[in-house]
């Protein structure tokens, strides 16, 4: 994104009148509006991830359960948001957003796979393509619109061997017995690795850049545990005071994060695809 011509995508886009335009990377922009408000200016790199991260900012909100930035508008390219003043990590709001989070997840999906109303099918997680297709059961569809998906990619690629791979289709198979009990599809923030956990100066934590779709609960505190969270311990202390998780759930950690590792594996190599064969062995040996 250039400067020239943004505080007039803002105006345009949010119907107000811009006095500051702060440029922060080639793709976001703070932006002030003459009302003092500040927000953000985020062009989107691949077709069809403004669409998908407006529609799921909405959707999130509309569950009325955690909080996320405003969405001002959206042209298809370029997206407004508020922006959101950050302040440190503190137990109690990571025990409220633990709360909030099961609130979210208990507003619920058409079905696994489901996309945000208005949302595109062809999504994104990060800079990965996400397809988002229906399913009935979380097994059967996780393994093939989750995880089979990106493995092929990184085999194709020579990020997996294909021996290896052998490795996560055998729990591809065994999902139904190692999945545990069944849950109905879960409304997801589906890309909540620490990056998009806000810890905002009014106390309490926000989400941004979502990948939301239906899915399984356990897949965005998995997502958690994976990539670090300050007061981890509470927010999951708030979580189980609104909506126990079902017994064996911590066993179950690995089998979620099949689905960020690999895409992290096809963006970014070899490392990540050793942890999501680590994972699979472990959850083939329990």
């Amino acid at each position: 994104m250039t400067r020239e011509g943004l505080g007039d995508v803002a105006t345009r886009l949010t119907g107000r009148p811009v006095t500051e335009v702060r440029p922060l990377s080639a793709t976001l922009a703070e932006v002030t509006l003459a009302d003092g408000r500040v927000v953000m200016l985020k062009a989107g790199e691949e077709p069809g991830a403004v669409e998908a991260e407006a529609a799921g900012l909405r959707w999130l909100a509309d569950a009325d359960a955690v909080r996320v930035p405003v969405v001002h508008g959206h042209d298809g390219r370029r997206l407004v948001i508020d922006r959101v003043p950050q302040g440190r990590p503190a137990g109690g709001a990571a025990v409220r957003f633990g709360r909030d989070l099961a609130a979210l997840h208990a507003a619920g999906a058409p079905a696994f796979g489901a996309p945000p109303p208005g949302g595109p099918r062809d999504a994104y997680i990060g800079h990965a393509p996400m397809r988002n297709a229906d399913g009935t059961d979380w097994p059967s569809w996780y393994a093939e619109h989750r995880v089979l998906p990106y493995l092929r990619r990184a085999v194709d690629d020579g990020t997996v061997r294909p021996a290896e791979a052998r490795v996560i289709e055998e729990v591809c198979a065994r999902l139904p017995e190692l999945a545990g009990p069944a849950e109905p599809p879960a409304r997801l923030h589906g890309d909540l690795w620490n990056g998009n956990v806000l810890w905002g100066t009014d106390g309490e934590v926000w989400l941004i850049d979502p990948a939301a779709h239906g899915g399984h609960r356990e897949t965005d505190l998995a997502m958690l545990h994976l990539f670090g969270c300050p007061h981890l311990d509470r927010v999951l202390d708030g979580y189980q005071q609104a909506a126990p998780l079902a017994d064996g759930w911590a066993d179950r950690i690995g089998l979620h994060q099949l689905f960020p590792l690999l895409v992290h594996a096809v963006l970014f190599g070899r490392g990540y695809a050793e942890q999501a064969l680590a994972q699979a062995r472990t959850a083939l040996a329990r």
